[in-house]
């Protein structure tokens, strides 16, 4: 016993050394991983909004909107992993090269992501328009084209080598800009036509970021200091942990149910071992706690995946020891499979789960308990498996879809702040400061948060055809309605016409004041912003170059408000109904409001918790998997809100 617990602390030491060399050898191997992945996946965005101006889709689809809105969702964890392997970095190495490269590469990815996710016109209409013209085919192979660069961009990234950009986009912007010209001259409409100029000047802008991403005066840092922050989220001292530890330390919190959740799954696993005496039965505590997630979706699919990847290995692996009964070709054999299994673990679990496993039988094949093990191996994983699932469905069942009014009211919310750091820009000018960029960055995460929770929706049993429908419409317009916005911030600039301003600080307070009405309040809001429509149609933009364009956004979100806020009502109803059971509820006190030069109001609900029997809360929590997920998790953002009655009248920023 003592010699094996030696052999298993010297087996630990000397991975650990290992890994300490790699990390010295290649310090910036996990940051170029990442900034890689970030940019595969924001090529994969770019290919899935070409489509949208193909013009053969149906008139009703949102497919190809759904399918948007989830891309969105992988890119923007990824540009999340990618900011925190640079925190890592950062720390003290600022001001070298290769740091100055992996910052310029994250920012330019955020700036393009804005950029792609932007709308500037309603995709339906322009194919209506133009679905017998050579423009949209143009429009949809420019924009496959820049989602080839970022491809190619993210090869370069991982092999070091530099980035040609491609010398046919010249010739692509010409000859689109060609057919533009040929469109104006068949006599279509202004609008149309600025609609599609504006369109252009923004592929152009994220060509020019990819055309000059590798040079030298691109990569120094800015002037300004304040541009290149990253916010840092990680806990800094004791009361930032405590702090985090006391928001968390409630049933309502979903870290804290998890945390609940796996150590009773480890607890029970722990129990059937001693019960049964199963000489291997350390692979059902395994299974348990690498099959067990926050919620039921991910762990039918995680749970799935292990399974088919442990009786594929298993199926391979006895053939391989019988056919390669040599020690050193199943020598050699290991450390391809180990390779393979780290190749994999993070892209392909199945793939992984089979490796490790062919690793296994390797292994224990080398004590001459190769084939005793397969069937244990086997039915160890099962039981894994079989008491996770029965956690997540049983133990404080974590459905999705009862999450879903707080998920959109927090997109809703994330948006409004978003709107208000966009116009604070118009007034006082652009820059990229840490605060603009937070705002940004808070509604994009919630807009993946609100696409994770109707994806994972599909598969749960509790949730209705009712509910998937209405998730799904307000998956489509929530994402279409950041898409408009996200054009306002990408072509954000200082503007001198005071009746713009006016305009655009009066439509931020009635989208706001509309996304968050009562239903008493509905007359109102809705004269309010008919109002608003008459005064875009009749305000003359002046010769300021970013007036239509603001005009035109602003008509796009006004527009799209009345099929936003009949979701928004069932979405309140969606809340009193589940309500009840989830122990919370969301009041919400928000009128119009005013925004002061240098601060973005915010319209946040309010949340009044109720508070749970201390008692429910004794239990294991410590375990070390769980108490770091629940301690290094990102704290929610506060941010201050200036409410005014909407009967006063707004300055300017």
């Amino acid at each position: 016993m003592v010699s094996a617990a030696c052999t298993a602390i010297a087996g630990a030491i000397w991975y650990n050394l290992l890994t300490l060399t790699g990390h010295l050898i290649f310090p910036v191997r996990p940051l170029q991983d990442n900034l890689a992945r970030s940019y595969e996946q924001l090529a994969h965005y770019l290919e899935l909004k070409s489509r949208l101006f193909d013009p053969d889709i149906e008139e009703e689809s949102q497919a190809p909107l759904y399918d948007l809105a989830l891309a969105n969702g992988q890119l923007v964890a990824t540009l999340n992993q990618t900011k925190a392997s640079l925190l890592t970095r950062l720390r003290g190495d600022r001001g070298q090269r290769g740091t100055r490269r992996t910052l310029h590469y994250y920012f330019a990815a955020q700036d393009i992501h804005e950029r792609a996710s932007s709308s500037h016109v309603q995709y339906a209409a322009l194919r209506e328009k133009f679905r017998y013209s050579d423009v949209m085919f143009r429009f949809q192979r420019l924009l496959s084209m820049q989602s080839q660069a970022c491809q190619q961009l993210a090869r370069s990234i991982l092999l070091r080598t530099p980035y040609q950009h491609d010398p046919r986009f010249e010739r692509v912007f010409s000859h689109l800009d060609a057919a533009i010209d040929r469109v104006r001259a068949s006599g279509t409409s202004p609008e149309h036509i600025k609609a599609l100029g504006f369109l252009l000047n923004n592929l152009r802008a994220i060509d020019a970021q990819l055309a000059t991403i590798e040079s030298e005066q691109a990569m120094a840092l800015p002037g300004n200091e304040a541009d290149s922050q990253l916010a840092d989220d990680s806990v800094h001292s004791f009361s930032d942990m405590w702090l985090r530890l006391s928001r968390n330390f409630t049933p309502e919190s979903a870290l804290f149910r998890h945390a609940v959740r796996m150590s009773l799954v480890l607890c029970v696993g722990y129990a059937f071992i001693q019960i049964t005496g199963l000489h291997h039965g350390y692979w059902i505590l395994l299974t348990s706690l690498f099959v067990c997630q926050p919620n039921y979706n991910a762990t039918r699919h995680r749970l799935a995946l292990r399974i088919i990847g442990t009786l594929v290995g298993v199926a391979i692996g006895l053939p391989v020891l019988y056919f390669v009964p040599s020690v050193e070709g199943q020598l050699i054999l290991i450390v391809i499979t180990g390779v393979l299994f780290f190749a994999f673990r993070n892209v392909q679990y199945a793939h992984a789960t089979m490796f490790i496993t062919l690793l296994v039988l390797l292994c224990f094949n080398l004590l001459g308990e190769g084939f005793e093990v397969a069937l244990p191996r086997v039915i160890d994983t099962l039981l894994g498996c079989a008491i996770a699932w029965a956690a997540v469905s049983f133990i404080w069942p974590d459905w999705r879809f009862r999450n879903l009014p707080r998920v959109l009211d927090r997109a809703m919310n994330a948006n409004c702040r978003y709107l208000d750091a966009i116009l604070e820009q118009y007034h006082q000018g652009r820059d990229n400061r840490l605060a603009y960029r937070i705002a940004r960055r808070d509604a994009h995460n919630s807009d993946a948060e609100l696409a994770s929770v109707v994806s994972n929706m599909s598969t749960e049993p509790r949730a209705t055809a009712e509910i998937r429908e209405t998730a799904f419409r307000l998956l489509c317009l929530n994402h279409t309605f950041t898409s408009y916005i996200s054009t306002l911030g990408a072509h954000r600039e200082k503007l001198t016409n005071p009746g713009i301003l006016a305009l655009l600080d009066d439509a931020v307070c009635y989208v706001d004041d509309a996304l968050h009405h009562r239903p008493a309040d509905q007359p109102r809001v809705q004269q309010a912003l008919d109002e608003l429509a008459q005064r875009i149609a009749h305000l003359d933009p002046g010769n300021d170059s970013k007036a239509p364009l603001v005009l035109q956004q602003i008509g796009l979100l006004i527009a799209l408000l009345p099929e936003i806020l009949p979701t928004a009502t069932a979405n309140r109803y969606l809340e009193e109904r589940f309500s009840c059971g989830s122990g919370s509820a969301l009041n919400h006190s928000v009128s119009s409001r005013r925004i002061s030069a240098g601060s973005a109001a915010s319209c946040r609900p309010s949340i009044a918790p109720s508070r749970a029997n201390s008692t429910l809360i004794l239990s294991a929590l410590f375990f070390a998997r769980s108490f770091s997920q629940l301690v290094l998790a990102p704290s929610d953002r506060r941010v201050s809100s200036l409410v005014i009655p909407a009967s006063q009248s707004r300055t300017s920023s």
